[in-house]
């Protein structure tokens, strides 16, 4: 026994610890700097990109190296990103399926396009002098927005850009009944309202590529992602952390809502809840959401609920109302590694 833990506490110590790696990107600069810092990185499958979005509102908005300033056709969207000076920063984040390039850039074109100005980002591009360059991708950005400022000042406005705008882009309002829809909507989900603890619709049903945009009404909300027999706790199976929102508060009275989207990847069942704890579990009051819930099945999303306020508003999660999707998923293994070897330890 005492050889054979030996042996164990050897192979934890000298075999590598294989995670997936968190980037975390600055969206705008704490100075009202149009830019990603960095502007662009190189990431393996598996790792996440989470995106700060610093004051002002920008968006993180997938495109095409061969239109870096238009979105690619079912591609991601965080939506605008409104923030103010004192608020915590709301986050966005990917996950990395290959390691193909990733070009996003701010779809913003309130006072002028920030996408003309530079504002880009990539995962994975080509070198510096290779045809599809961080460089290349962004002289094409800033090439764009000369094109853009040379027209505008002839009184002709923005080829190739929506009308400006400060609000966010209406989107219709979503159905809770099964699709035949090949996917590629996008799908509006209210979160929260003055003393509301609800999604808006609470379940829906949706097609891959369909983009599911929450709207962050009053309060002080997420969505996180969780299981179905653990409705009111983050996902973390398999190694695999669940996306989450971070907190997003909306003042009482605020007209301008902060959205952040999720692309749906399959028809598989998704399960979600608002994390807020103070001062009450918002999920054990029932505060939770759906995708592709099977109805009249014991997987419903009345059983999910149900599941939900049965764990009454002493459920709490064990994040903080302050914490972020960053420092969970950075703290998650290195603290399972160390209690690991701790409790080997403790047996030796």
């Amino acid at each position: 026994m005492f050889i054979l833990t030996r042996a164990l506490l050897f192979s934890l110590t000298v075999l590598p610890l294989v995670s997936a790696t968190v980037h975390d990107i600055q969206v705008g600069g704490k100075n009202g700097e149009l830019e990603f810092s960095p502007e662009a990185i190189g990431a393996q499958p598996g790792d996440q990109v989470i995106f700060h979005f610093n004051p002002k509102n920008h968006t993180v908005t997938q495109s095409s190296f061969a239109n870096p300033c238009g979105p690619k056709d079912g591609g991601f969207d965080s939506g605008f990103q409104p923030v103010m000076s004192n608020q915590t920063q709301p986050t966005y984040t990917i996950t990395v399926n290959d390691t193909n390039p990733i070009w996003v850039y701010c779809r913003q074109t309130v006072p002028a396009s920030h996408c003309g100005k530079g504002m880009v980002f990539a995962v994975n591009c080509g070198a510096d002098g290779s045809p599809n360059s961080f460089t290349g991708f962004k002289n094409a950005a800033l090439a764009v927005g000369a094109a853009a400022a040379a027209t505008s000042s002839s009184g002709s406005g923005y080829p190739g850009y929506p009308l400006p705008s400060a609000t966010v882009p209406s989107v219709p309002t979503p159905s809770s009944t099964p699709t035949t829809s090949t996917g590629g909507r996008t799908i509006k989900v209210v979160v929260g309202g003055p003393n509301v603890f609800a999604f808006d619709p609470p379940s829906i049903s949706a097609q891959p590529n369909d983009i599911v945009q929450f709207e962050f009404h009053q309060k002080n909300h997420s969505v996180t992602q969780s299981s179905f027999a653990q409705p009111c706790q983050p996902l973390n199976a398999n190694g695999t952390t669940g996306f989450d929102s971070g907190f997003l508060p909306i003042a009482d009275g605020a007209s301008n809502f902060s959205t952040w989207s999720l692309t749906v990847n399959d028809t598989k069942p998704i399960w979600a809840f608002c994390r807020q704890t103070n001062p009450k579990s918002h999920c054990g009051t029932g505060m939770v959401f759906a995708i592709n819930a099977v109805d009249n099945s014991d997987r419903s999303f009345a059983a999910f609920q149900s599941n939900a306020e049965s764990t009454g508003t002493n459920a709490v999660s064990s994040e903080s109302t302050s914490s972020s999707a960053a420092m969970t998923i950075h703290a998650g293994g290195s603290i399972a590694t160390l209690v690991t070897i701790a409790l080997l330890f403790w047996v030796l």
